[in-house]
This record gives structure tokens, C-alpha cells and sequence, in this order.
């Protein structure tokens, strides 16, 4: 779970040969049958742990083993996680600022594994344009099953999982974040994002304006690791927990509109319409407001509603008696 627009701290390091550690146990049993891999060019991306290791599949094992090198986002990261599981390959760094390069890497190692930082690639990251690049290559991508975040999230939300929306990661400002803002609070299923911990409670206040302050949410962080922590309630109440600051991948799941809300909304829409048809018949501000009133509406929420239909500015001629 990487924020493709950060890219990686790690320098350009291009097929470095890993140094392997004497000694260490093959992960694999030994009395385990080796899983059979096809032949000739491929692409395998390859889930890796979001924390806990022991979350590595044999699979994994069998296919980091047969590549002819493992591209990745970070190669001190990935490094790291061949050393712990015994395999020296060579690696490559493929990020978002270098997958540019991603043809000449694929002719120069046919059998390619990829792997991001953590979790399943292809998912906020750069791996779907290797993907892509495979592809226009002619050459077979499999993808393994295996380690994310976003699915245990949002299981540990208690939220409705049967249909919901993935969000990645929200744009930081500007127009595109207020209309994925919008586009959340208006849907009915459950919408899952990824954050960085030094932008939760911006986020979670943006949400908490563009989708009101009691829907329901969870933020879960350091999925697997010995501080696993899934926090339930509203958006406010969330926003206020995580004030202080807070560390590790997260990952947010916010609820989808009642129908609740969504019936308040469409009567405020009929409400408006309405006054907005008698405006058109000449009624006046107070006329609109007392029938809106007979409607069931307060008083303010009325005179509001007839001010907008009738296009009026609040001020002395329109002043409520």
C-alpha cells in the first residue's frame, strides 16, 4: 500500500545482486511438492506481507525463486524481505518515476516478478502499468492471490460488504478531491481509502463535511503487526480520536447514505421545486414560506427555501414578520 505521488526514498538501484545469508532455513518444508511454474516469459505479481511475514504464500516462495529477477517500488525494502526469506535475485527498481523503462527490463529478464512495498501490486501503484506494459509486450501476466489491505479493513469495519466502492488514495486538493469527497457521500454501498497517517484527520474532516459529521466509518492501521488498531464510530468521533497524530499504513472505510438521508434529501429537492413553481406563478416570499410551512417544513428552513426560489436577498423588504 504505497502513495504513488510520494514515490520511494530508496536510491536508483538497478539489478543489484542481493547477498544471501549462509545458513538460513529454506522456508519451504522439505518435504513439500514443488509447485509446477509454466515455461518461457511471464510477469507474476507477487503480494507481499503488509506486516506480519508469516503471511507470505509457498507460491510466492516458489515464484520469487524461478524469476529471473524481482522488479519493485523500493529496493532496500524488498531487499530486505528476499534476505529474511533466503533468495538472492537481482533487483530492479520499477516505480513510478522509472517504470518508463519497464520494456527494456521485460526483454532483458523474460521471467519477471513484481512486488510493491506491500500488499498486492497493481493497487495504488505502479504495477498496472507493467501490467500494461506486458501486455502490449504479448508476454503472460499471472497474478498470485494473496496479502492487501483494503479487504481485511473493510471486514474489520462491521460495515455492509456486499457491494462497496475502492477509493485508493483521495486527491490532496483542489477540484478532483471535492468531487471524489461528493461522489462518497452520495453513494449507497460502503466506500473503502488509503491515507497517509500525517493526512488522516484532514481527510476524515473533509469526509465528516461532505458526507455529515455522525455517519458511521472505521480506521484501521498496522494490519497484522503487533499494533493492529480498528477504530468504529462516526466521522466526528474518528476525526477527534485521531488527532493527535498517528503512525502506520491505514486504511478508512465510510459508510454508504441511508435511505434515511437519502429521503430527507429528495424531500428538500421536492420542497425547492415546489416553491420554485410558485415563485413562477408570482407568489411572494412570504406566500412560498407559510405553504411550505403547512408542508411540515420549520419555519426558517421554509423562508430559506422561498428566499432561493424567489431569487430574493434576505434584507428589510424580505423580512419575516
Amino acid at each position: 500500500m504505497t502513495d504513488p505521488r510520494t514515490g520511494p526514498a530508496s536510491p536508483d538501484q538497478t539489478d543489484t545482486d542481493l547477498p544471501g545469508e549462509d545458513g538460513m532455513a529454506d522456508p519451504i518444508p522439505p518435504d513439500a511438492a514443488p509447485l509446477e511454474l509454466p515455461d518461457g516469459a511471464r510477469v507474476w505479481l507477487v503480494p507481499t506481507p503488509v506486516g506480519n511475514l508469516g503471511d507470505i504464500t509457498l507460491r510466492a516462495l516458489e515464484v520469487l525463486r524461478a524469476a529471473d529477477a524481482v522488479a519493485c517500488e523500493d529496493t532496500r525494502r524488498t531487499g530486505a524481505l528476499l534476505t529474511h526469506l533466503g533468495i538472492r535475485k537481482p533487483l530492479v527498481r520499477l516505480d513510478a518515476h522509472t517504470m518508463r523503462r519497464a520494456p527494456q527490463v521485460l526483454e532483458k529478464h523474460p521471467r519477471l516478478a513484481y512486488v510493491s512495498d506491500a500488499g498486492t501490486p497493481g493497487i495504488s501503484d505502479p504495477g498496472a502499468e507493467l501490467v500494461q506494459a506486458a501486455v502490449a509486450a504479448d508476454i503472460p501476466v499471472e497474478v498470485l492471490p494473496g496479502a492487501t489491505a483494503f479487504v481485511p479493513a473493510l471486514v474489520l469495519s462491521g460495515l455492509p460488504g456486499g457491494r462497496f466502492t475502492f477509493e485508493g488514495f483521495l486527491p490532496r486538493s483542489g477540484r478532483d478531491r471535492k468531487e471524489r469527497l461528493s461522489a462518497i457521500a452520495a453513494r449507497a454501498e460502503t466506500t473503502v481509502l488509503y491515507e497517509s497517517p500525517h493526512r488522516l484527520q484532514a481527510t476524515l474532516l473533509d469526509l465528516a463535511q461532505a458526507c455529515g459529521e455522525g455517519r458511521a466509518a472505521s480506521v484501521t492501521r498496522e494490519l497484522s503487526k503487533r499494533f493492529e488498531e480498528t477504530a468504529r464510530g462516526t466521522l466526528r468521533e474518528l476525526a477527534a480520536h485521531f488527532g493527535g497524530g498517528v503512525r502506520g499504513e491505514i486504511a478508512v472505510v465510510v459508510a454508504g447514505r441511508s435511505e434515511a438521508e437519502a429521503a430527507a434529501e429528495a424531500a428538500q429537492v421536492d420542497h425547492l421545486g415546489q416553491a420554485q413553481a410558485w415563485a413562477a406563478q408570482g407568489l411572494g416570499v412570504r406566500d412560498i414560506r407559510d405553504l411550505l410551512v403547512s408542508q411540515g417544513l420549520r419555519k426558517n428552513d421554509a423562508y430559506a427555501l422561498a428566499l432561493q426560489a424567489t431569487g430574493t436577498q434576505a434584507g428589510p423588504s424580505s423580512r419575516r414578520p
